[in-house]
C-alpha cells in the first residue's frame, strides 16, 4: 500500500495505496457475533433483518444497513471497495459503550443492490438522507472512513438540521484528494483488465503487520463490490472536490488521520481541519491509512468520548 508520489501509470502496488486491501481470497475469517438489534416499527419502504435492514432509498434500490445495540446512533459509511464489515472492530465493542451501531452498504457494495447507475458521492449521500430519514434517526453522529468521509462531507455540505448532529471524519481524501489523474486512469484499466489481480497487494502499507487471514478477510470484502460500482466510484472520488463546501458544515467535527498514512498524506487532514472551522484533529502516530484497525483501541475511545462527552 504505497502513496503515488510521481505522475505514473498505476501498477498493481498503487492499487494497494488506495484500498488499504488484502492479499487475494486465500483464508477467511469469521463474522463474530454482534449485540441485539433495535427492533422499531418502521415504514414498508424498511424490511427489518436479524441485525438490521433493507431500506428502500430509490425506485429497485435498496441498501442494506446494519443496526445494533442501543443508545445514540453513530453512522458509519465505509471506504473503497469494502462494506459494513470492515467496521467489525468497531461493532464488537461500541454498542456495549451506549453506542448504537449503525453502518450503511453503499449502492454497489455488500449486501446492497447493484443498480448500474448512481455511482458517485452526490447519489451516495442522496442514499444516505434516504435511510436517516426512513429509520427517523436524529441526534446521530455520522463517521466516514476513506471514500466514507468524502461521502459524509458532501452530505454535512447538503442537508442541515437535528438528523446529524456531529461528524467523525477518518483518513479522509477531502476536500480534495489530489491524486494524478493518470494514476486513476492506471487503476481502472487494471480494474477492467484483472481486478482481483489490481486489488491484491501486500502489507507494506500498514505500520503494524497484519496477519495473512486479516488481509484474505479483506481482500473477499473487495471483491463483493459490484466491478462496475468499484470503477465509478474511485474515479468520482477523485474528482470530487468540496474545498468551497467545508464552510458550510457547522457541527462538531473529529478528524482522524495517521501519521504515516501514505494513501491519502496527513497533510489532506490539514487541510480539512482548517476548512472546518468547529473541528478537532486527532493524529494517529502508529498508523497508516488503516487507523480503524491499526490503533483500533485508541478509534473507538476517540469515538466514545466524541459521541458521549
Amino acid at each position: 500500500m504505497k502513496f503515488i508520489k510521481s505522475k505514473s501509470i498505476l501498477t498493481a502496488s498503487l492499487a494497494a495505496a488506495l484500498v488499504v486491501t488484502g492479499v487475494g481470497l486465500a483464508g477467511s475469517v469469521s463474522k463474530p457475533n454482534v449485540a441485539n438489534a433495535a427492533t422499531p416499527s418502521y415504514s414498508n419502504d424498511v424490511t427489518d433483518t436479524g441485525n438490521g435492514h433493507y431500506v428502500t432509498v430509490d425506485k429497485n434500490v435498496r441498501l442494506y444497513v446494519e443496526d445494533v445495540g442501543k443508545g445514540k446512533p453513530v453512522i458509519f459509511l465505509h471506504g473503497w471497495p469494502f462494506n459494513h464489515e470492515m467496521f467489525e472492530y468497531q461493532q464488537n465493542t461500541l454498542p456495549a459503550k451506549g453506542i448504537r451501531f449503525i453502518a450503511i452498504d453503499l449502492r454497489g457494495f455488500g449486501k446492497s443492490d447493484h443498480p448500474y447507475d448512481g455511482n458517485n458521492m452526490e447519489t451516495y449521500a442522496y442514499d444516505v438522507r434516504a435511510v436517516i430519514e426512513k429509520l427517523n434517526l436524529k441526534d446521530a453522529t455520522l463517521v466516514g472512513f476513506s471514500m466514507g468521509s468524502t461521502v459524509a462531507t458532501e452530505y454535512m455540505s447538503k442537508y442541515k438540521d437535528n438528523r446529524v448532529s456531529k461528524l467523525i471524519l477518518t483518513s479522509a481524501p477531502t476536500p480534495k484528494w489530489g491524486i494524478p489523474q493518470e494514476a486513476i486512469d492506471g487503476l481502472v484499466a487494471g480494474l477492467t483488465q484483472d481486478r482481483p489481480k489490481t486489488l491484491a497487494v501486500s502489507p507494506d502499507g500498514f505500520v503494524t503487520k497484519p496477519s495473512t487471514e486479516f488481509l484474505a478477510w479483506l481482500g473477499q470484502l473487495e471483491l463483493e463490490a459490484d466491478s462496475h460500482a468499484s470503477i465509478e466510484s474511485i474515479k468520482s472520488v477523485a474528482a470530487t472536490d468540496l474545498s468551497g463546501k467545508l464552510n458550510q458544515i457547522k457541527v462538531p467535527t473529529l478528524i482522524m488521520h495517521g501519521i504515516q498514512d501514505k494513501t491519502v498524506p496527513f497533510a489532506v487532514a490539514e487541510a480539512l481541519h482548517k476548512g472546518i472551522k468547529n473541528s478537532t484533529l486527532v493524529p494517529f502516530d502508529h498508523s497508516g491509512h488503516a487507523i480503524f484497525y491499526e490503533e483500533k483501541d485508541k478509534y473507538n475511545q476517540e469515538i466514545i468520548n466524541f459521541v458521549n462527552p
